[in-house]
């Protein structure tokens, strides 16, 4: 199977269980094992090619140009992360079948456990940076919805933050870390960047890339200081717990430290931070879990200090090193995964994880105490469990390492990092399953049923078995991974548990005997760490997250006034500033080029501009004056155009004013038409100098450009000469936007189908509750028109209406090779029906509205988008377009493009979404409106008879007010958008009662 299908596989299946929940908890349980399981069976097709060896690979190129590619591998230590995932998440989905309640949504848990389990396999078998941050910040995502599962209780909502704060921020410091690997490796494929290992530590940017990974690193794994958020993270349910410490999320950190171990170690910087990091949070987070009451909470912090240990063994930059790392790696995995288990069996049947509560559980739950007591050993480093093997290759390790020239520091911290944690192990078994039996429990204590315990128990089998024979259980594992980690060619001795009398085997002893004499130490030792004074880090982490929140606080609404006058002012200051600067340090040379003479006409539309400019600064509390103004700028711009030989940009621009001012005389209806002088003169003053200031150097900077040849080839000059080479297109301008750059389209006219669809739900608003009332009362400051649909207007509405259309498929048509396209085309027909709204009345003309508007935006971005991706069968980037000549029987040859199809879904977004915006603008002043004609009356009516709401546009349409209203009528009112769930209900219950008639 290939390693692309292993890592989509939970993907595909994870919205199964939250389907079939509804036919029992076995079906979800069932489909998400299915799932798991499948991944897993393909991941082991590949174990016999990987274990001789070679490496399984699938590259799909996506974006090259980017540098990311859709590649994945499954080489020796992906094969192992991917085994652990796949492996163990098989068992926590069973563990948590029995484990949770039936209250609780078990086909929403099973739903993001398929993703979280997808966002891991996606990192370990990434053999691209790129891809792998994908899958890095979906690990967070994931992770934190599983974390506040338990959406009632306050500590799971706040571990869930606390998680995704801490490893989101982790996530961007690594993000940047990998792009600079990437750039001095001059590749995003992980498998090249490992081969360039010394150019990476000889270049000026490893220090800087190097503390960003580890950044990463460091925060997904716990390690100090950011190691507080994983207990906090405990308050999830235990299924969620087990698999995040054993097999997942935080060995994330480990995987990438082990993936970039080849180029990243090996060197001073990499030995102390990292090595120092690792044995420090070893040491610190052994010592709390000590003194930690809760079960998950000694497991948590003592999953902390496991995650120490191997960072510390893979800091070392030693094969040995690298090895022991990832043989503890396999055995934390094992024995803490069932360790988990074993507290929330503990939790499930006694209702508490409070050591201080439960004891003697040995003799009331024997299973489950045989499984947690083999676990735990394992955990304490005890011989015959793999814990002890992968320990004292620690162990051994630390005996030969110095710091800073000193040989005993590395040693001791290591041994009693070790003391500590059998310490807590044997804190784990003795408190909770020995003494007397507990009596004052909340529920009275039992072996759960054997689907609860079969995942733990088949997980301390592998521990015993790993322990007796590790060559045989888990020595070829360690062999392709250790291969892997240190870039091949790596023999490593055999796995056996007695190698004489070693320094290992000496500082093991220690730890062991010094472990039970500290446990029997613990009572007195827990007063005295109970009173004393120490920081915490929920706390600093409350209060740096409050400090923030407040800094943020004071920046928004220092800037965020709501004041667009003063954005405008900001944005304008800045960019001069800028401007200026540029201009100030950079070179600009003498002017090439002869100035264009300009003649008469040029002079007078000139004139005629500034005027209109001057006037709108004038005149801009008369707010319809301007606007008039306003087109006359865009009319002189469109003229412009023509003069400088772009029919193109001038056919936009009039289509566009038109539609802009028809939107705005909807828009201007419901404000004032003169406003009130509000600036101070001083603030005018400072105004009008900041433009003149803009403007001065808006103008230098145009000056510039079209007076001075570039030194270098330019993309217009690239355009012209492959416009008809290329896309088969004469019009470069068409070509530009359905072809060169037709993603950036695509893209505006997806924007612009949400920006009408946001007009059209801000307008559904007002039409509701208060706010329609309100629109029903308002009234307009001037007197209206007496005449609202014009005799002339509407006939001659008419018969243009169909001339209207034609020219605009003639526009559409002639688009490729001739000024005009979809874009325009779709302006053209946009202002034909605006016509037909402004002379007919938008009930009339929306009662004969066959297709919805908001179908047609729909229509518009799936043909662009089905365009462009029929581009991938001729093995072309997205957009690419193709071209042909046809000749038909009767007809001249003539050429077909596949850019008419995208030009055609351009079209159809453009006159959707025109045509939404116009429509949701019009429907509150038709609202207003009623309130307008019928007073009080208006408003009583719109007030107590939903469906006069309705029919009241109808009457403002052509019709006269005592017109008969047509027959059937609901048919037309159920048609009108406008009508709310509850109006047409209304409107449905009159129907019954009137026999079908009205």
């Amino acid at each position: 199977m290939s390693p692309a299908l292993i890592a989509a596989l939970p993907f595909l299946g994870a919205a199964l269980p939250s389907i079939l929940i509804r036919t029992g908890r076995n079906n979800a349980a069932a489909v998400a094992a299915l799932f798991t399981g499948l991944a897993l069976l393909g991941l082991l097709l590949n174990l016999p090619t990987v274990l001789a060896g070679g490496v399984v690979e699938t590259k799909i190129d996506w974006l090259p140009w980017l540098g990311l590619n859709v590649n994945f591998w499954i080489d020796g230590l992906g094969m192992l992360f991917a085994t652990l995932i796949l492996g163990i998440g098989l068992l926590i989905i069973l563990y948590a079948r029995y484990y949770l309640s039936n209250r609780d949504p078990v086909g929403q848990f099973y739903t993001y456990l398929l993703l979280f389990q997808g966002a891991m396999v996606g990192i370990v078998l990434s053999d691209n940076i790129l891809l792998l941050l994908i899958f890095w910040e979906l690990t967070s995502l994931s992770s934190f919805l599983l974390i506040g599962y338990w959406k009632h209780l306050p500590e799971g909502r706040q571990g869930a933050r606390m998680a995704l704060t801490v490893t989101g921020m982790g996530g961007l410091s690594m993000i940047a870390g990998m792009l600079i690997l990437g750039h001095i490796a001059g590749s995003y494929d992980i498998s090249e960047i490992l081969k360039h290992k010394d150019a990476i530590q000889a270049s000026p940017y490893y220090i800087p890339a190097l503390l960003l990974i580890l950044g990463g690193a460091f925060t997904k794994s716990a390690q100090f200081p950011f190691h507080f958020w994983l207990p906090h993270a405990m308050a999830a349910p235990t299924p969620v717990s087990a698999y995040l410490h054993s097999a997942t999320m935080v060995k994330a950190g480990l995987f990438l430290m082990a993936r970039m171990w080849p180029v990243l170690s090996g060197t001073p910087e990499w030995f102390y931070i990292v090595a120092s990091v690792g044995l420090f949070t070893m040491f610190i987070a052994a010592l709390i879990a000590i003194f930690k009451h809760d079960m998950k909470a000694l497991l948590a912090f003592s999953t902390v200090s496991h995650l120490g240990l191997i960072t510390f063994m893979l800091g070392l930059g030693t094969e040995a090193g690298a090895l022991a790392a990832v043989f503890h790696i396999i055995n934390h995995a094992t024995f803490k995964a069932a360790l988990f288990m074993s507290a929330g069996i503990v939790d499930h049947e006694t209702g508490t994880r409070d050591l201080t509560r439960i004891s003697g559980l040995r003799k009331l739950m024997p299973i489950t105490f045989t499984i947690a007591t083999i676990a735990a050993l394992s955990m304490a480093g005890i011989p015959f469990f793999n814990g002890f093997l992968s320990k004292e290759m620690m162990l051994e390790a630390a005996a030969h390492t110095s710091w800073l020239n000193n040989d005993w520091l590395i040693p001791a911290m290591a041994t009693l990092a070790a003391l500590f944690s059998a310490t807590y192990a044997f804190r784990f078994i003795t408190h909770a399953f020995f003494g007397p039996v507990s009596e004052d429990l909340p529920k009275k204590p039992h072996d759960p049923n054997f689907g609860m315990w079969l995942s733990p128990g088949f997980l301390v089998v592998l521990v015993l078995a790993i322990g007796l024979f590790p060559m045989a259980v888990a020595g070829p594992y360690v062999q392709m991974a250790t291969n892997a980690v240190v870039g091949g060619g790596y023999h490593m001795h055999p796995l056996k548990i007695w190698h004489g009398v070693t320094p290992a085997l000496i500082m093991s002893a220690i730890a062991v005997i010094g472990g039970i004499i500290f446990l029997g130490a613990h009572a007195p030792l827990q007063k005295i760490w109970d009173k004393t004074p120490r920081p915490e880090a929920k706390a600093i982490f409350d209060w740096i997250i409050d400090k923030a929140q407040a800094l943020a606080a004071f920046i928004t609404q220092g800037l965020h006034t709501g004041s667009m006058a003063r954005y405008l002012m900001l944005f304008t200051v800045a960019s001069v500033a800028a401007g200026l600067y540029a201009f100030s340090t950079g070179t600009i040379g003498a002017p090439t080029r002869e100035l264009t003479p300009v003649n008469g006409a040029a002079i007078a539309a000139w004139i005629l501009l500034l005027t209109a400019a001057l006037s709108i600064v004038a005149f801009h509390h008369n707010r319809i004056l301007a606007l008039v103004m306003i087109g006359i700028v865009g009319l002189i711009v469109s003229i412009s155009f023509i003069f400088l030989s772009a029919p193109d940009l001038a056919l936009t621009q009039i289509s566009v004013e038109v539609v802009t001012a028809v939107l705005m005389l909807l828009a201007l209806n419901f404000l004032p038409k003169v406003t009130k002088t509000e600036s101070s003169r001083m603030k005018l003053g400072f105004d009008a100098g900041l433009a003149i200031v803009a403007g001065v150097a808006v103008t230098g900077l145009i000056y510039a450009l079209m007076t001075r040849d570039f030194a270098f080839p330019t993309m217009s000059g690239y355009m012209l000469d492959n416009s008809y080479n290329l896309a088969g297109g004469d019009n470069v301008v068409n070509v530009i936007l359905v072809d060169f750059r037709g993603y950036d389209t695509y893209g505006e006219v997806t924007v612009l189908g949400i920006a009408a669809l946001v007009i059209f739900a801000l307008t559904e608003a007002l039409l509701q509750g208060a706010s329609s009332r309100k629109l029903i009362a308002w009234r307009p400051d001037v007197a209206r028109g007496g005449d609202k649909h014009p005799l002339m207007l509407l006939i001659v509405t008419r018969v243009m209406m169909p001339i209207a259309l034609v020219v605009g498929l003639y526009i559409f048509l002639r688009g490729h090779n001739q000024p005009g396209g979809g874009f325009i085309a779709g302006l053209v027909v946009a202002i034909a029906l605006v016509t037909q709204y402004m002379a007919s009345g938008f009930a009339w003309t929306q009662a004969r509205q066959k297709v919805y508007y908001h179908v047609l935006i729909a229509a518009g971005v799936l043909v662009a988008g089905i365009t462009g991706a029929g581009a991938f069968f001729n093995d072309m980037p997205f957009l690419t377009s193709d071209f042909g000549y046809v000749k038909l029987p009767g007809l001249e040859k003539f050429e077909l493009a596949t850019a008419a199809g995208f030009d055609l879904g351009v079209f159809l977004g453009v006159v959707g979404s025109v045509m939404l915006a116009l429509g949701g603008l019009s429907r509150l002043a038709r609202r207003a409106a009623m309130g307008e004609q019928g007073g009080e009356d208006g408003a009583h009516i719109a007030a107590e008879k939903p469906e006069a709401r309705v029919l009241a546009p109808l009457a403002a349409g052509p019709y006269p007010p005592e017109a008969k209203v047509p027959r059937r009528w609901w048919k037309t009112a159920r048609a009108a958008p406008e009508a709310t769930q509850a109006e047409r209900d209304t409107i449905h219950e009159n129907k019954k009662t009137n026999g079908g008639d009205h």
